[in-house]
């Protein structure tokens, strides 16, 4: 070992006497801030011959104590072993290689060394020499490490917020489903119990001999269907939130007509979709089933064939319902307002819906003309429920 060593540091010496001060290259990489080594092939262990200051001050070796040495002294317990293997095996094969690694210095502080090993040819093609470069590239590897830390850290984050979205929108979506359901079988029961309550109506009626008393029962029998036929178009619905105007109509209008049992009264429909919170459906309802009814009891006395046009349309943030006919008209229309009822109701419910209502002459006939908020601003007093 004395041999080596003593070897290691007469080629050093005849390094430092074959580039002496006077020769810009030797005093290049003295001068360099490069950390330089250059170790000797031809010598057991391949040794250190040449450290420049830069090594030193990386290090933190003082010279006499890497002058002769391999520099696997720099290696240390978390020394990557697979590339320690990597970077031998080429220098056995004597071929230049480039590696990250992790060295310690002298104190046992670690450090990322961005290392590049060449080797130097004699005039005859021998390798007498390894010329190896270092930079401490520490902060390069820790900010890439703290990076990588952060996407994973920010990948779990974002995978653990996924999954609790995934499960609070499935809680949400089955509370929803529940909700729907139980909406569901309310509007369903509420819609049975109205059919009861129509046909105890209807037998009531066929055992009152008066015909002014049959006929306000006839008129309440109607209204009851009217809230009957709402929650079975609310139960069939998807979305139990909302209320299909239209085909609320189409149904009321059709089955209204139907039971006069009159093959003259002609209907036409004039209808485009129109959807408002389910809990607006029930005044919106009463009101197409007072205009259509009163429509179908005085506008075409006496046999008298006709037509009526029903109409809903949305208007901006409004939409509107029309009812005309092409009956007489003038005085004979609107005899509910002889005992006021009819009438009242209408106005009532509009005053609920925050709607306005028209009546004229259609000349011939009766026109009404109804028309309604889609979203009011206020709430809609006593809609609720």
């Amino acid at each position: 070992m004395t041999d080596d060593r003593n070897a290691s540091l007469r080629e050093a010496q005849r390094l430092e006497d074959q580039h002496d001060s006077s020769d810009p290259y030797g005093a290049a990489i003295r001068a360099t801030r490069m950390p330089i080594v250059i170790t000797d092939a031809l010598q057991p262990d391949n040794p250190i011959v040449f450290a420049n200051d830069a090594f030193l001050q990386l290090t933190g070796y003082p010279r006499h104590e890497v002058i002769g040495r391999n520099c696997r002294f720099l290696q240390g317990p978390e020394t990557d072993r697979g590339e320690v293997r990597r970077i031998g095996d080429a220098i056995d094969a004597g071929e230049a290689v480039v590696a990250e690694i992790k060295n310690y210095r002298k104190t046992g502080e670690p450090f990322w060394n961005a290392l590049y090993v060449s080797p130097v040819f004699s005039p005859a093609g021998e390798i007498t020499h390894f010329f190896a470069s270092q930079l401490d590239v520490t902060q390069k590897i820790q900010s890439a490490s703290d990076l990588r830390d952060a996407n994973t850290a920010l990948s779990q984050a974002k995978a653990m917020a996924e999954k609790l979205v995934e499960e609070r929108t499935r809680d949400l979506r089955y509370a929803l489903e529940q909700k729907t359901l139980l909406l569901h079988e309310v509007d369903h029961r509420v819609k049975n119990n109205l059919q009861l309550i129509a046909s105890l109506i209807l037998l009531q009626t066929r055992r009152i001999p008066d015909p002014d008393v049959r006929r306000t029962l006839r008129s309440m029998l109607d209204r009851v269907s009217a809230l009957a036929t709402v929650h079975r178009k609310l139960y069939q619905s998807d979305d139990v939130g909302v209320f299909d105007v239209a085909a609320f109509i189409r149904d009321i209008a059709t089955e209204l007509v139907g039971s006069t049992g009159r093959d003259d009264l002609a209907l036409d429909l004039d209808l485009e979709t129109v959807v408002i919170k389910a809990n607006r459906a029930a005044p919106v309802a009463l009101v197409v089933n007072e205009l259509l009814t009163n429509a179908l009891k005085h506008a075409f006395p006496d046999g008298r064939p006709g037509r009526i046009r029903v109409a809903a349309k949305p208007d901006g943030q409004n939409f509107v319902i029309e009812v005309e006919d092409d009956g007489v008209g003038g005085a004979g229309a609107f005899e509910d307002e002889k005992i006021g009822f009819g009438q009242s109701l209408v106005d009532l419910l509009s005053r609920q819906l925050s709607a306005t209502v028209e009546r004229r002459d259609g000349d011939p006939g009766l026109a009404a003309r109804v028309t309604i908020p889609i979203h009011p601003h206020r709430a809609v007093e006593g809609a609720e429920g």
